[in-house]
Order: structure tokens, then sequence, then C-alpha cells
């Protein structure tokens, strides 16, 4: 599956080796270190490895500018055996009404020197209608990000303050679908 743009295409998964080789450059940049935290890359890498379908590409012809990185998860566990931390599953809780099993977009990268094209509301666009059209109805994102965070307000997303991201204060995001596809 893919969306373009006459700038920006959007492409689900990519050869694992193309990808490592990109993301390992990329968890080392200063850039990436100051706007999503230290990072060894070993759980995402282990997310694309498993399904491929968990990664989604921004790219400009061939070249990889960003990526976004999900996985199916719960209020209790990141992932199968891999409890949450205490305060992070009572936030979860509180903003989803109890507990569920949800969507995380894990991680969300777009260098700075492409942000501010409107490839930010193309990814959500398109993200949302892929994880709905495989019959997810909520999804989470964890940011201290602003830009991030305003537009997940400007979408309709349900927010919870007082979350820690990556060491830093931030926001649990929510969507909720119910049984039919995403809508704003």
């Amino acid at each position: 599956m893919s969306a373009q743009s006459s700038q920006l295409n959007l492409e689900v998964g990519c050869d694992h080796g193309k990808f490592q080789s990109y993301y390992l450059k990329t968890i080392a940049s200063e850039a990436y270190r100051r706007d999503v935290g230290e990072n060894d890359g070993s759980v995402e890498l282990e997310y694309v490895a498993a399904d491929p379908a968990h990664l989604i590409l921004w790219k400009h012809g061939e070249q990889i500018l960003g990526h976004a990185i999900w996985h199916e998860s719960n209020t209790d566990e990141h992932r199968p055996g891999v409890p949450r931390e205490e305060d992070d599953k009572r936030l979860l809780r509180e903003l989803l009404g109890g507990r569920a099993d949800f969507i995380e977009l894990h991680e969300l990268w777009l260098p700075p020197e492409h942000r501010g094209k409107g490839y930010g509301r193309q990814f959500f666009d398109f993200f949302e209608s892929s994880v709905s059209s495989k019959g997810h109805n909520i999804m989470v994102h964890h940011t201290f990000d602003e830009t991030v965070a305003g537009i997940c307000r400007r979408r309709g997303y349900k927010e919870i303050g007082g979350a820690t991201v990556a060491g830093k204060p931030g926001w649990i995001f929510s969507l909720s679908s119910g049984k039919t596809p995403f809508s704003h």
C-alpha cells in the first residue's frame, strides 16, 4: 500500500537491510536524539523484522526521508510480556475508559528539514486509513513534541497530559473510530 503526491510517497514496508542501514544512521543523528530520545534501535528493528507492514516510510523517489513504526498494544503491556509502567497504565485507562487493545504509533520521525510541508497531515490521513482498513478501531500515540500534539488536536484526538515520554513531560493522544473508519 502506498500514497503519492508530487513530492512525497508514503510506503508500507521496506527491505529490512535497507531500513536497518537507514535507521541505524538516523538514530545516531543529533536531531533524532534531541527530538525522539536515546535509542539503540533494537525494539524498533524487531517490530519491523517481525512484520514489515508495521513500518511506514516517507520517501522521495528512492530516498527515505522519515519513518513511522507502529504495533498492536494494550493498556497493560507495550507488547506481549513487556508490562507498562503503572503511571502509563493509569493514564491510558483514564484516557480510554478502562482496559483496551489498540494500535500504538510507536515512533514518528521526520527530519527538521522536511517539516512544515504538510507531510504530517498526509501521514496521519494515510496511517488512520491504513489501520482502520485492517479492522483496528483505537489508535494511541505518546509524544512530547508540540507540533505532533498540535496535529493530533486538530484531528480531534482525545488527550491526557502528565505522561513522561522519553524522559520528558508529554501527552498521550487517542483516536477511536468505533466500528467505522476514522473520521474527522
